[in-house]
């Protein structure tokens, strides 16, 4: 099985390869999980602050913990900075509700960057 490091590992990879190519420039990246929000990036001189969680069967990467959403948005407004959620769904391959493990290998669920919000 997995660990919850790497499959936020997994999450924070697909997401910081998304923000890449659509041409935003990293200022800080953390992926030490509770540590928020992982990417500071700028892009045409706005400050986004993103915010990274990957999910298992049963939950749903586009159910976000509103309250961390809310707290990082309002540090985010201190800095004039807009807040992204990007919730990755990472499952097994063959069947959702089996665990994912290296041998397994993974599907992956992201529908894209949210604005925090959205999500409130």
């Amino acid at each position: 099985m997995l660990s919850d490091q790497e499959l936020h590992q997994i999450a924070m990879n697909l997401v910081g390869k998304q923000l890449e190519s659509n041409s935003y420039e990293f200022l800080g990246v953390n992926s030490k999980l509770g540590v928020d929000p992982q990417f500071v990036c700028t892009k045409d001189r706005i400050l986004y602050f993103v915010v990274v969680r990957a999910f298992c069967y049963p939950n749903d990467p586009l159910s976000p913990d509103t309250g961390l959403i809310k707290k990082v948005k309002e540090h985010a407004e201190k800095f004039e900075a807009v807040t992204y959620f990007a919730g990755v769904g990472v499952y097994h391959p063959d069947d959702s509700k089996l665990q994912v493990s290296k041998q397994s290998g993974y599907h992956l669920d992201f529908k894209g960057l949210y604005l925090a919000s959205e999500l409130l």
